[in-house]
C-alpha cells in the first residue's frame, strides 16, 4: 500500500463558506460534548451532595460551643 499525494491533499480547494460551516460544525460538536459532561459531573455532586447531608441529618448534631460574653472579657482587661 503504497501512500500517494492524492490521498493526503484535496486536489479542489475549499471555498471560505465550506471551511466556516465546516469550522462551525466542528465548533458546536466540541461545546455539545462539554456542555454533556458538564451536565453529567453536576449531576454526579448533586447526588453525593444529598446523599452527605442526608447522612449528617441522620447522625447526631455537634454540640454548640459555649462562648464567653463580651462583657465579662471587658470587665477583666479594664
Amino acid at each position: 500500500m503504497t501512500a500517494t499525494k492524492g490521498e493526503f491533499f484535496n486536489p479542489a480547494k475549499l471555498s471560505s463558506r465550506d471551511k466556516a460551516e465546516a469550522t462551525d460544525q466542528t465548533a458546536r460538536a466540541i461545546i455539545a460534548a462539554e456542555a454533556s459532561a458538564r451536565d453529567k459531573k453536576t449531576e454526579k455532586l448533586r447526588a453525593l451532595r444529598l446523599q452527605q447531608a442526608a447522612e449528617t441529618a441522620d447522625a447526631a448534631p455537634a454540640p454548640v460551643k459555649k462562648r464567653r460574653s463580651t462583657a465579662k472579657a471587658a470587665t477583666r482587661r479594664s
